[in-house]
């Protein structure tokens, strides 16, 4: 049984727990293994220490301990596509903790999400906010941050007006815009490489390739990645051809999507996060998935939350299952995808005994049933629980 409080308080104030146990559960120990029918985990100042049948693994004696018989534990989720854009976010620094607490359980960790990648929001804020959970002062997930996203000249985005978003303006520009803001702490670049400047079927401006590929070299020199909303098959043209790393949508408009345009994207292996419910439930964009995914194409899981106010995952979910991507796949957007586009896949995306214990414990099995996916009991952190439904 859990000793609730001890682990009660260690969530609401940050803090490691010295040592836990995960009992009895149902372990899917990274996408492309079997499951441990019945398991234990045991985690030791923040990682993974011991995992494998409950038989033989068994809980040190004095650590907390979780009965997980009937529930389902797979590695702490990532999401490649999030925004801290909304007014509750502003000031970050002079958030109450309870608050900044809340608002993270409410955005990301009730969905067992343990580490976010935010394209696009104000750098210096959102570093604030990833060092408060860092120093232990919230529970959070680790979050990584491009800051303010690039656009075209004269044509930032209509849906972001009155915002005017950076526009480099040529090659010099753009090498000094992508250094500045890598020197600010930035752990990527995202850029427009198609900017809907225009509320028309005609309206996307795309980014010109010198521009692209002055940004990409300036990143890739710092070996930090680049990300760029595509919008249009112009602009994924631009993202290919400048050597942009993933695509933080599928194509809006794949009006000249090609089969050797799909090849292409495997062959300059560019990743893909999908963002479905975006889009809301098109059928001709769950189709580009599941080519991309047949292709061999790294998909992400990402829901563009912060711009979508709804924070609930489960349709993404949904709309992924029915494009025909498996629960291995899913699981792996999820997971090791996410952790190796990253740079952190001997840190986070399995259990396995050494690896950070970043864990999600469902309460149903998502490789019966997708929406499992979100029916979080305990979402766990470097050893932390920082979210119980109970």
């Amino acid at each position: 049984m859990l000793r609730f409080l001890g682990l009660a308080v260690a969530a609401s104030a940050g803090l490691y727990a010295a040592d836990l146990a995960l009992v009895g559960a149902r372990i899917y120990p990274a996408p492309d293994s079997p499951p441990i029918v019945r398991g234990t985990i045991v985690i030791h100042d923040g990682r993974i220490s011991e995992v494998g049948d409950a038989a033989k693994v068994k809980a040190p004696r004095g650590s907390e301990r979780i009965d997980c018989s009937g529930l389902t534990v797979v590695a702490g989720f990532w999401n490649s596509h999030v925004h801290f854009t909304e007014p509750k976010w502003q000031d970050a620094g002079s958030i109450p903790s309870e608050t900044l607490r809340d608002q993270l359980r409410d955005m990301f960790t009730r969905y067992g999400f343990t580490s976010v990648f935010d394209s696009g929001s104000l750098l210096a804020n959102t570093k604030t906010i990833s060092k408060r959970i860092e120093a232990r002062e919230v529970a959070g997930p680790m979050i990584l941050s491009c800051g303010v996203p690039f656009a075209p000249k004269d044509a930032t985005p209509y849906y972001l007006k009155p915002v005017e978003l950076p526009q480099p303006a040529d090659r010099g520009q753009a090498t000094a815009m992508a250094r500045e803001r890598l020197n600010e702490g930035a752990d990527g670049i995202k850029i427009f490489a198609g900017s809907w400047a225009r509320q028309e079927p005609n309206g996307v401006v795309p980014m010109p390739v010198e521009i692209v590929k002055a940004i990409t070299k300036e990143a890739h020199a710092r070996g930090k990645p680049v990300f760029a909303h595509p919008s249009n098959v112009a602009g994924l043209r631009a993202a290919l051809d400048g050597g942009v790393d993933v695509l933080t949508h599928v194509v809006e408009d794949d009006s000249g999507l090609t089969p050797a345009l799909v090849s292409e994207i495997r062959k300059r292996r560019m990743a893909v996060i999908p963002t479905l419910k975006l889009f809301g439930r098109n059928r001709d964009l769950m189709a580009q998935l599941r080519s991309f995914s047949d292709a061999g194409i790294p998909i992400l899981f990402g829901t563009d939350v912060g711009f979508i106010t709804d924070y609930d995952p489960a349709e993404e979910f949904k709309l992924m299952d029915r494009a025909g991507l498996t629960f291995p796949q899913i699981l792996s957007a999820l997971t090791t995808t996410p952790a190796t586009r990253h740079g952190f896949s001997k840190q986070k995306g399995r259990i396995a005994a050494g690896m950070d214990a970043d864990l999600v414990v469902l309460a149903g099995d998502p490789a019966q049933e997708v929406t499992a996916f979100t029916d979080v009991r305990y979402t766990i952190r470097n050893g932390t629980v920082t979210y119980s439904a109970r």
